[in-house]
């Protein structure tokens, strides 16, 4: 006679049931975390900033920093500000 639910009868058969459920489990939560991660690296800027006028006061910051110090000359930093439509 056959017992059980296809698994099998005995320790074998339960313990196969168990393993594929624990299986489909970490499958599930492995989803999830792999799901959360997608969504939060969306949000993250990796890129440009979003603002248009933040890059050129950046640039324009870089450049008067670089004549103070005078690694560029007033020509050079005339023609990136330019260059650049700062």
């Amino acid at each position: 006679m056959m017992y059980g639910f296809g698994w099998g009868s005995g320790i074998a058969g339960g313990l196969g049931g168990w393993v594929m459920m624990l299986g489909g489990l970490a499958l599930l939560v492995g989803l999830i975390i792999l799901v959360v991660w997608a969504v939060s690296a969306m949000g993250r800027s990796t890129g440009p900033s979003r603002d248009p006028g933040a890059g050129s006061d950046r640039a324009a910051a870089i450049l008067r920093e670089r004549f103070a110090r005078g690694e560029i000359s007033e020509a050079d930093d005339e023609h990136a500000r330019r260059t650049l439509g700062i």
